[in-house]
């Protein structure tokens, strides 16, 4: 079965850090896309940021340049995202989700994880 699991939220005050962790399995991760997907209550789904098949490409949303890093090891089929300088508008719950390249839809998504910036 196709997994991803996303851990590593919690709270965190305002400036503070978080790093999210989405292990993969059931797939062939390394030929997947990934993305960074949030959602904060009552408000619909936000694309934060995607990292190409290799890891040698990423984009981010203008919201969270310059403060958030995505990253991947495809050894251990593992997407992370580094979160500094957390604003209170960053409370939301992050979602990690698989695209094949070049595919305009997800092909997976991952459960979620809770990120809540609170001091």
């Amino acid at each position: 079965d196709v997994q991803l699991q996303a851990s590593g939220g919690g709270l965190v005050q305002p400036g503070g850090s978080l790093r999210l962790s989405c292990a993969a399995s059931g797939f062939t991760f390394r030929s997947y896309d990934m993305s960074w997907i949030r959602q904060a209550p009552g408000k619909g789904p936000e694309w934060v940021s995607s990292i190409n098949s290799g890891g040698g490409s990423t984009y981010y949303a203008d919201f969270v340049k310059g403060r958030f890093t995505n990253s991947r090891d495809n050894a251990k089929n593992t997407l992370y995202l580094q979160m500094n300088s957390l604003k209170p508008e960053d409370a939301a719950v992050y979602y990690c989700a698989a695209r094949r390249p070049m595919s305009s839809e997800y092909n997976y998504w991952g459960q979620g994880t809770q990120v809540t910036v609170s001091s």
